[in-house]
C-alpha cells in the first residue's frame, strides 16, 4: 500500500492507494542488451517493465502452487529450475549434457529427443571468457549470445572458440577447466566484487597457448569484447538469499537487477529463475 497526501482547505489529508497486484507463474526475466540492460517478466501475454520498478516497493507473495514450465502440471516439488519429476528425468532440457556439455552424444544419434538436439546441440556453439565474479569459461549456443552473460551477470565476455556441436565446445571447455573456474560466485557477483581490469583479449591468447592442438582450428579470432551494465541503484555490502519455501511471503524497495537476480535494499535477493513455475503475487 502507498500513503498519499491531499491538501485540502488547509487541512492534510491521508488516504490509501491500492498498490498494482498480479498473479503469475515465474519464469526466468526476458533480458535485452540495452545501457542498462532491460529486464521483462513475462506472463500470459503481458510483461512488467522491471527495470521500471527499482526504487519502487516490491510485495510478493508465493501462492504454494507449482506448476511444471514443461507439461504444465502441478508438482509438489521443483527440479532444475522448474520441472517436475517426470519431466526432470526425461526431458531434453534437463539431460547430463545442458550442465556438462562434454557428455552430449547428439552427434551419434544419441539423445533424449533427437530432433530438439538437432535445434538445440548439433548447431554452433561458442566456447567464452567472461567476467562475472572472476574470470570463468563457459559454453553457449550462438543464439543464446548475449542472453547467456545477461542472465550470468557478466561484466564483459568474448569469444573463445566456435565449434559446429556442443559436444566439442564442451571438450574444448574441459580443456580449460584445468586452468580457469567455470563457475560463477553468484555472491561476489551481485555485491560487484569482480576485477574489471583483467584483459579478456589478454586472457584468451594465454588459453590459447595451453589448448590441446586438436582443438586449435576452433578457435576464433573476433575478439569484440561484450560489455554489460545493469539496472543497480546501489550494491549490497552483504547478500542474503530469500527462500519462497521458507519465506513465502516477504516485501522490500527494489535497488537492482543483475542476472536473474532481484536485489532489495536490505542485501536480501531472490533468484527470479530459480523458482520457475512457482505461482505468485507481485504487487507494486
Amino acid at each position: 500500500m502507498h500513503n498519499k497526501v491531499v491538501f485540502f482547505s488547509g487541512f492534510i489529508i491521508f488516504y490509501l492507494c491500492e498498490m498494482m497486484k498480479i498473479e503469475l507463474s515465474l519464469s526466468k526475466m526476458k533480458t535485452e542488451k540495452k545501457n542498462p540492460v532491460e529486464y521483462r517478466l513475462v506472463y500470459d501475454d503481458k510483461e512488467i517493465l522491471m527495470n521500471d520498478l527499482t526504487g519502487k516497493k516490491i510485495f510478493f507473495k508465493w501462492t504454494g502452487q507449482i506448476n511444471c514450465i514443461k507439461c504444465g502440471n502441478k508438482t509438489k516439488k521443483s527440479f532444475a529450475q522448474g520441472y517436475c519429476y517426470p519431466c526432470f528425468i526425461s526431458a531434453p532440457e534437463t539431460a547430463p549434457c545442458i550442465l556438462r556439455p562434454e557428455l552430449c552424444e547428439a552427434h551419434l544419434g544419441i539423445a533424449r529427443d533427437l530432433e530438439w538436439s538437432k535445434k538445440n546441440c548439433l548447431t554452433t556453439h561458442y566456447v567464452y571468457l567472461a567476467l562475472s565474479s572472476g574470470l570463468k569459461v563457459g559454453v553457449t549456443r550462438a543464439s543464446q549470445i548475449p542472453a547467456r552473460w545477461m542472465d550470468q551477470g557478466a561484466a564483459k565476455a568474448v569469444k573463445f572458440a566456435e565449434t559446429p556441436d556442443r559436444h566439442i565446445a564442451g571438450l574444448i571447455e574441459l580443456n580449460l577447466k584445468k586452468y580457469m573456474s567455470d563457475k560463477t560466485s553468484w555472491q561476489k557477483m551481485l555485491k560487484n566484487d569482480v576485477n574489471l581490469d583483467i584483459d579478456l583479449n589478454v586472457e584468451k591468447e594465454k588459453a590459447k597457448k595451453i589448448l590441446k592442438s586438436d582443438f586449435l582450428q576452433y578457435f576464433t579470432d573476433d575478439n569484440e569484447i561484450y560489455e554489460f551494465n545493469y539496472p543497480v541503484i546501489t550494491y549490497p555490502e552483504k547478500i542474503k538469499s530469500i527462500n519462497l519455501e521458507k519465506t513465502p511471503e516477504f516485501s522490500g524497495v527494489l535497488i537492482g537487477i543483475k542476472g536473474q537476480y532481484l536485489i532489495f535494499e536490505d542485501g536480501k535477493v531472490i533468484n527470479i529463475r530459480k523458482y520457475g513455475g512457482y505461482k505468485v503475487i507481485i504487487g507494486y
